[in-house]
């Protein structure tokens, strides 16, 4: 899907914003989708490198669902080649590299409903890479009353998104840094604002439920200019109920000259999300923090304890505190996504 033949047989992927010009047997940069005499082929529709019953916590998504398992599958590769990568092993794999399973649609929607999972996250790399199968899994999770998760770079183009937008409930995109300089030098990234762009779409068209993320790595972007150009635009652009992800760096894959982040440093970030405004700024890779904890910003109250991944949903009603009735952004059972969007 998504793409386009560009004189003889040159191929344009237009799934995500590389937007690649693949020639005849060459791969884009995902390495996922190859040229065949003029036809996209995607090498990985359906093949699973991992599988796994998470916390939706684990994503993480702290106001989708709290304390709900999802079943959560992905693949190989990625369109991004950042250095810190956590899951280097089968983002920067090639096809081939990896035993990997096959899992129709069909088959997921069924492993999420026989483990009581809520619903189904396409997560562990990027789930774009992979997208006709998202796609096609999506559909079937939403008709069978289930929920829908992508865990992703945002990288995706406009029209990819708009294409899955029916059927996807929940968006939590990494905003890495805020520098083109940062960038280009932890992701090889030339072109980075489409970012902000789609996930500001992700939720004005498609009323997608939208977390943000950001790895707060030592020297590279834990400075207040780009903390704080996250932030405003979290703020500014999502609204002020976005609830922010501060995780803590541990040294990996091609990073390991740099120590974990120290947790003073995320709790600056911290200060920093607040004066922007944001309501929910929270604590990651720090189990036992109570910046893990969600407190009503009105009245003070706890009313989600959480410890790691083991949550206690204590104060909420619907999508309010339960104790002074303001507006947390919680999407729980009682939340049902709008049945008409402009298209």
């Amino acid at each position: 899907m998504l793409y386009e033949k560009v004189g003889g047989s040159v191929a344009r992927c237009n799934v995500c914003q590389w937007r690649c010009l693949i020639h005849p047997g060459k791969l884009g940069v995902c390495r996922m989708r190859r040229n065949d005499g003029g036809t996209l082929v995607v090498l990985n529709y359906g093949f699973a490198s991992s599988a796994a019953i998470d916390p939706i916590e684990k994503k993480p998504l702290f106001h989708f669902y709290p304390g709900s398992k999802v079943f959560s599958l992905g693949t190989l590769g990625c369109n991004f080649h950042c250095a810190d990568c956590q899951n280097w092993q089968i983002a920067c794999s090639d096809f081939g590299e990896h035993d990997l399973h096959q899992v129709t649609a069909a088959e997921a929607v069924a492993q999420t409903k026989k483990y009581g999972c809520r619903g189904i996250a396409w997560t562990y790399n990027e789930p774009a890479i992979w997208f006709e199968y998202t796609l096609d899994c999506a559909r079937m999770a939403k008709a069978q009353g289930l929920y829908t998760v992508y865990v992703t770079n945002g990288y995706m183009t406009a029209e990819a998104l708009d294409t899955i937008g029916p059927y996807l409930d929940a968006y939590r995109v990494d905003v890495k840094g805020f520098s083109d300089a940062f960038y280009r030098k932890l992701a090889r990234l030339p072109r980075w604002r489409g970012i902000l762009e789609v996930a500001e779409r992700a939720q004005s068209k498609w009323s997608m439920h939208v977390e943000v993320v950001t790895n707060v790595v030592p020297t590279m972007n834990d400075d207040e200019e780009q903390l704080g150009g996250i932030a405003h635009w979290a703020s500014e652009s999502l609204g002020e109920l976005t609830p922010w992800h501060l995780t803590r760096f541990y040294p990996n894959y091609q990073v390991t000259n740099l120590p974990p982040t120290p947790v003073a440093t995320l709790e600056k970030a911290y200060d920093i999300g607040k004066r922007a405004g944001l309501k929910f700024v929270y604590l990651g890779n720090v189990p036992g923090h109570e910046l893990e904890n969600t407190n009503c910003y009105q009245c003070g109250k706890l009313v989600i304890q959480r410890s790691g991944y083991d949550t206690s949903v204590i104060g909420t009603k619907d999508s309010h505190c339960a104790y002074c009735g303001a507006e947390m952004n919680i999407k729980t059972e009682a939340w049902k996504r709008a049945t008409t969007v402009s298209v």
